[in-house]
């Protein structure tokens, strides 16, 4: 790990985390591409994490809508 990698992990707060995991839920709920944003690495799982879970939700509204 170096220097800037270390830095680069603590370039964020709760509140990044939570705007992150929220962008990417509204993204896996409207359906997009994971094609998350360029963004250090915590921040990156926070967004693939909830366009997992916005996914997923989509997946289940779909089937309870048909």
């Amino acid at each position: 790990m170096t220097a800037a990698d270390t830095h680069q992990d603590r370039d964020w707060s709760l509140e990044s985390l939570n705007k992150a995991y929220q962008q990417g839920y509204m993204a896996g709920l409207t359906g997009s591409q994971s094609t998350q944003p360029a963004l250090p690495d915590v921040l990156a799982a926070a967004w693939e994490a909830g366009w997992d879970d916005g996914l997923e939700q989509s997946a289940l509204h779909q089937r309870r809508s048909a």
